[in-house]
């Protein structure tokens, strides 16, 4: 409105030169040209502002109550384990068992392999049932027929149709055999210092925390940057075993695989991973989930210093109730 005024108005030309008092709607003056209203260009739009999709809000709103509940579940349920693990080993336990397993009796195989099993470490006994679960699903993708439901529910994405359940199960998903031999070599390498720190029943519970955590880590991450991709690995999970391992051990000597002839203390270690996986989040590197590496690491860490006191320390009252409950119906 204002700018069309302008245009419609007629200038005198300010120069001294020119005695005619050049009077003209569309004046050929150099002077009029410099100051004519509709030379002067308009500022260029403001952008947009970016605009929020409300499904991956939506999504991001059901990874968290899912991590929340898996976070809960996972410890009442190891609270219930330990309770029950407590009682098979009591003596009223042992004195009403009427029958036990001979395995010398179901085949020479059978035999070795429960005495193999018998020998190996408190550790290593959680360890071997995570691998073959992970070796089975890792089995899985190698059929074709199955892809499709594999990559909905194995494989952890905030633009899948189905994002709460593989958050859980992606953990236990990897489609590359040097990732899968990669992750279970590191957790098999640091299984037995973990549940000597935590306990079988405990470690459990972290280690299913730490894979949900992880990925809702890696959900928020993707949604600030606006990316789509699909993330799978046990990683996120163990970072957070290694985060524990390394924080309540922090003095014991470490090696990288392939080269032995370095070695450094965890406390180290653990600085120098999550510097790592910071940088990585920072630069936007793809060939690794560093948000979801970032985010296990920092669970365990926070587990360490002060996790345990709000999941693990208050476990009597679950243990109490499910005492009650289970008299009850005996």
């Amino acid at each position: 409105m204002f700018g069309g005024l302008l245009i419609s108005r007629t200038f005198r030309c300010s120069n001294p030169l020119l005695k005619h008092g050049c009077r003209q709607k569309n004046s050929n003056c150099k002077f009029h040209k410099q100051v004519a209203p509709h030379e002067v260009k308009p500022p260029p739009p403001a952008p947009p502002a970016p605009q929020r999709d409300p499904t991956a809000l939506k999504s991001i709103l059901k990874a968290t109550a899912f991590t929340i509940s898996v976070t809960g579940a996972s410890f009442v349920g190891a609270t219930i384990w330990q309770y029950e693990n407590i009682r098979k080993h009591s003596h009223w336990y042992e004195r009403t068992i009427k029958w036990k397993w001979d395995p010398g009796k179901r085949g020479d195989w059978r035999a070795e392999l429960s005495t193999w099993w018998q020998e190996q470490s408190n550790g290593h006994k959680i360890f071997w049932p995570i691998c073959f679960a992970n070796v089975l699903v890792f089995a899985a993708w190698r059929v074709p027929q199955w892809m499709p439901s594999m990559a909905r529910y194995f494989a952890s994405s905030i633009a899948s149709k189905s994002v709460c359940l593989p958050m859980l199960l992606s953990a236990f998903s990897h489609y590359s055999a040097v990732h899968l031999a990669l992750n279970m070599f590191v957790l098999h390498s640091f299984s037995t210092s973990a549940v000597h720190i935590l306990g079988v029943e405990q470690f459990l519970a972290v280690y299913l925390s730490g894979a949900t955590i992880s990925a809702l880590a890696s959900h928020l991450h993707r949604l600030a940057i606006g990316s789509t991709a699909m993330s799978l690995g046990a990683s996120g999970a163990i970072l957070t075993m290694i985060a524990v391992v390394c924080t309540q051990m922090p003095e014991t000597q470490m090696q990288i695989i392939f080269l032995p002839m370095f070695a450094f203390s965890a406390g180290n270690a653990i600085k120098a991973v999550i510097a790592f996986d910071t940088a990585g989040m920072l630069l936007r590197w793809t060939l690794l989930d560093h948000a979801a590496h970032l985010g296990g690491a920092l669970f365990g860490l926070w587990y360490c210093y002060q996790g345990h006191h709000y999941l693990w320390a208050k476990r009597e009252a679950i243990m109490l109730a499910w005492r009650d409950w289970r008299e009850r119906g005996e």
